[in-house]
């Protein structure tokens, strides 16, 4: 089980040792998501009305830009900004566990609340994630700089747009977005841990029951990661759009831009322009992604976690064994 358990059976696991699982969860899990994370970007990105019936921007569905995107800039460009999304994604796991194994054994020895319960993962969860967000959105910023742009390429590599951002934005560039991302990551992510919390105990097998645990967490984490992505979408668009500020010249090609001058500003000019639906583009993609994604994540957590602490106790095991 997620977080810490007072009544969990045998080795107790440090924080430093949930931050590892939580980033070798995170590397796997965005090596498989890459794709669905370029696809929801390109369309929270575009202006035009995202519509298969009548088209008006560059994409128009899914299948479509997957397409287009392929044809146009290759296999590879599916893994675009794949470099700082990795680094994103591997602090991000380290920062998020660590701090909610922390926080929750806070909460079970410091207040008289059950730290297994779905509201105390709830805030738990969502303040492990503003956590790790600070630290890690100069990388996302990095990320979606990369996955946003075409052919010419703006930026050729990850120092190259280091440096020409600082140069030309100034460092606080690296931090755009980070009033809609906190707004949208608490809740987003503190439902995500609910419903996770949730489900496993629905699904909760049998005392005599086999072993499922493996698939009982993909399934719970796939489920809490659509219905957070669902209630908390549009702050990440919102994210998206003021992240590419400053960034327009290489957003041309792609059809229409836009320039805002803050987060109100942003969805003032949304619903004026696009109206509600615009609040949601993207979300397609981003539902297939967060199911993988969200489902991933818990799936590789409890799998390396639950390796470290069989090779903790097989060494145990093995010194306190008689020798022969």
């Amino acid at each position: 089980m997620v977080g810490y358990d007072p009544g969990a059976q045998g080795t107790a696991l440090s924080p430093e040792e949930a931050a590892l699982a939580g980033s070798a969860a995170g590397m796997v899990t965005r090596a498989l998501i890459s794709p669905f994370d370029v696809l929801k970007i390109r369309f929270q990105l575009q202006i035009e009305r995202v519509s298969s019936q009548r088209p008006e921007g560059k994409y128009s569905g899914l299948f479509q830009a997957a397409r287009c995107i392929h044809s146009e800039e290759g296999l590879s460009a599916f893994w675009k900004g794949h470099i700082p999304a990795q680094l994103l994604s591997i602090g991000f796991g380290a920062v998020q566990f660590a701090s909610f194994e922390c926080l929750t054994e806070v909460v079970h020895k410091s207040t008289p609340y059950d730290s297994q319960t779905a509201g105390v993962h709830f805030i738990c969860g969502g303040l492990a994630a503003c956590s790790a967000t600070v630290v890690c959105q100069p990388l996302d910023t990095l990320r979606t700089r990369f996955a946003a742009q075409g052919e010419p390429k703006v930026y050729r590599n990850l120092r190259h747009a280091v440096s020409a951002m600082c140069r030309s934005e100034g460092v606080l560039t690296f931090y755009r977005g980070l009033c809609p991302t906190l707004m949208a990551v608490f809740p987003y992510a503190g439902l995500q841990f609910f419903f996770y919390n949730v489900f496993k105990k629905l699904l909760a097998p049998p005392p005599n029951a086999g072993k499922s645990g493996g698939l009982r967490s993909l399934v719970c984490g796939s489920g809490a990661g659509m219905i957070s992505k669902t209630i908390t979408y549009p702050f990440d668009l919102f994210k998206k759009r003021l992240q590419v500020g400053g960034f327009e010249t290489a957003r041309v090609h792609f059809g229409q831009v836009r320039s805002y001058r803050g987060l109100v500003d942003c969805m003032v000019q949304i619903a004026k322009e696009e109206g509600v639906r615009g609040f949601f583009k993207g979300l397609s993609p981003s539902l297939v992604k967060a199911a993988l994604s969200t489902g991933f994540t818990f799936f590789w957590y409890e799998f390396f976690l639950n390796a470290m602490r069989n090779l903790k106790e097989r060494e145990r095991e093995q010194k306190t064994s008689p020798k022969t």
